[in-house]
């Protein structure tokens, strides 16, 4: 069965959040704020733009982080930002600079702060994150198991071959194949995998995880990789 897409939100969908949140802001007689984390805006596939809630909904925050589109998540640099729409904006702005300053000077260092410009400009290798995703589904959907097919983020979500997802993943470790269970981001039953990895572990790591695979479904093997 085809499912909905989730995930960009088509524009027509957050101008109906926007009334939504608009005609609810009148009945309780003050604003709501829309606070929207957009990190993986720039992962995205198949030719897929995304829409910011800001586009839409005057009252919008958006927080953003380039540690996505750089692959690099120990560089702590980011921003908060709004649309030039927005009521007040000059108060938010000052409210968000004395909290960066009561939270312990929370600004990233001079270096990066000079090298926005540059940073602006740069995203990981998106085509191969592309093909990445593509020869996974591929591959998990031929072994019969339920995958997702991921139009932008850094992972596919494939449903585990039994209920208890950590002990397949532990499995799956014995095979040197470490993919986190989707428990531990509240998805139970589902396996995290990630398309972060190079081509060539993916393609090491695709006959082992077939291996564990079989042996979690009763399936005989047909050959175990070398090394």
């Amino acid at each position: 069965m085809a499912t909905r897409r989730r995930w960009p939100y088509p524009l027509d969908d957050l101008r109906r959040l926007a009334d939504l949140l608009e005609r609810a802001s009148r009945r309780i007689g003050r604003p709501i704020y829309l606070l929207s984390d957009e990190p993986y805006r720039r992962i995205l596939f198949d030719g897929v733009r995304f829409h910011s809630p800001a586009e839409a909904y005057s009252r919008t925050v958006v927080t953003y982080s380039y540690g996505k589109q750089l692959l690099a998540p120990g560089m702590r640099i980011g921003y908060l930002t709004w649309p030039p729409t927005m009521p007040e904006r000059d108060r938010l702005r000052d409210d968000a600079f004395i909290h960066q300053l009561a939270a312990g000077f929370a600004f990233p260092n001079a270096d990066l702060q000079h090298a926005l410009a540059e940073l602006e400009t740069l995203v990981i290798d998106l085509d191969g994150m592309q093909r990445r995703r593509d020869r996974l589904v591929g591959h998990l959907r031929g072994l019969g198991c339920e995958a997702t097919t991921p139009e932008g983020t850094f992972y596919v979500m494939a449903r585990s071959p039994t209920p208890d997802d950590e002990a397949f993943a532990e499995g799956l470790s014995r095979h040197k194949v470490l993919v986190p269970p989707g428990s531990i981001v509240e998805l139970p039953g589902w396996l995290r995998i990630s398309l972060t990895a190079s081509d060539e572990m993916v393609e090491r790591g695709l006959p082992r995880f077939e291996m564990a695979w079989r042996e979690a479904t009763g399936q005989s093997a047909v050959g175990a990789p070398a090394g």
